[in-house]
């Protein structure tokens, strides 16, 4: 309790006490889930009805989860609340979050129209959120590692940055969406952005030649990578989710054979990506002979704050993933779960790692709400 009124007062000191108010008393509502095959069953026909419902669910939840997060944003320990990039963060969630409420009721085709433009605007108020985020716990880190002289694992953060990264995606997957079944030609196959016939070996194959080409412009070569599967299987999911998720951990593995390999008079072994078609997963398995990652590393991985990648200064002009940062991996792990999949990592040292990216090909999970 203690916590919350030192926020309210926090929020207080530059905000009208209507709109604290009104930030907390959403904040205490309930988030209300959807899932991939509701998305596709209500997608499917874009109605100017339809449309209509969309947004005025938008109107009432989008309000919800922003003032979630900003709540949350206002109670961050280690003084981390106080970091002006997360302040930065804060005020464009609050500056969004008052936007929609200030919204009138959504009633005609018109107003939908209108409300969709808004949501348009937030959708790009909101695309640097994660390198600022990343530039405030940089900061921290900083701060700690001055005080403490190591690194302290930071459970509290890390939990809190899941939270607020899920919460992102499942905004921004809402709002895109929303805003991708207004247009008039759509892709064959695709209901906004969800492609009904999304082929795993495809979107693997456009993740590869774009982590090679990465990975080309930072050594000056790339080991191959070998693909195997069914070209023509294909189930219903968000390519540029499976694009995302793919080029980390492709990215991740060339880095590891390409280093351990750099100096050696053999051609590096090639990676190897596997598609299988399960019941109820498509499963993707991307196995390298980069090393592996010792046992005691392992935790490592998931945290925000480790990263063997070269830092990145600014935020300007981000990378897709953000290398340097440490973010790839934990993010990519939420958004396998979004939809009700994971991402798993078995590594042995002194030889290679096996990633494991699960993907739920029912569409039937709803989003796991922070």
């Amino acid at each position: 309790m203690l916590a919350a009124q030192t926020a309210v007062r926090r929020l207080a000191d530059s905000l009208p006490r209507s709109l604290v108010e009104d930030v907390f008393k959403c904040s205490f509502k309930k988030q209300t889930g959807v899932s991939l095959k509701y998305m596709m069953d209500f997608g499917a026909y874009p109605t100017e009805r339809n449309l209509l419902m969309s947004a005025q669910f938008l109107h009432k939840e989008l309000p919800v989860r922003l003032a979630h997060r900003v709540t949350e944003l206002e109670q961050l320990p280690y003084g981390l609340s106080a970091k002006a990039p997360v302040l930065k963060v804060r005020d464009w969630y609050l500056d969004s979050f008052q936007d929609l409420r200030s919204f009138r009721e959504i009633a005609t085709p018109s107003d939908e129209m209108a409300f969709t433009k808004l949501l348009a605007a937030i959708k790009e108020r909101h695309n640097h959120v994660v390198p600022t985020m990343a530039m405030g716990i940089q900061e921290l880190k900083h701060d700690l590692g001055r005080r403490t002289g190591s690194m302290h694992d930071l459970p509290d953060i890390h939990q809190f940055l899941d939270r607020f990264f899920m919460s992102r995606i499942g905004i921004r997957m809402l709002i895109g969406q929303h805003i991708e079944l207004h247009k008039k030609t759509l892709p064959d196959g695709y209901i906004g952005l969800i492609h009904t016939r999304c082929s795993p070996v495809e979107v693997a194959e456009m993740a590869i030649e774009d982590a090679r080409a990465t990975c080309m412009r930072t050594y000056g070569g790339a080991p191959d990578v070998k693909v195997y599967g069914d070209r023509n299987f294909t189930f219903a999911y968000v390519p540029s989710h499976l694009h995302h998720m793919l080029f980390e951990l492709v990215k991740n593995s060339l880095r590891a054979v390409q280093e351990r390999f750099d100096d050696a008079d053999v051609e590096p072994p090639p990676i190897r990506v596997v598609v299988a078609d399960g019941l109820e997963d498509v499963t993707i398995k991307i196995s390298d002979e980069g090393g592996g990652i010792p046992r005691s590393g392992m935790p490592k991985i998931w945290t925000y704050m480790y990263t063997t990648a070269q830092s990145v200064a600014a935020p300007d002009n981000m990378p897709a993933v953000l290398a340097g940062y440490g973010y790839g991996l934990p993010v990519s792990r939420l958004y396998a779960k979004y939809f009700g999949g994971d991402l798993q990592i078995i590594s042995m040292e002194g030889y290679g790692t096996d990633a494991y990216l699960h993907l739920n090909r029912l569409g039937n999970v709803q989003e796991p709400l922070p």
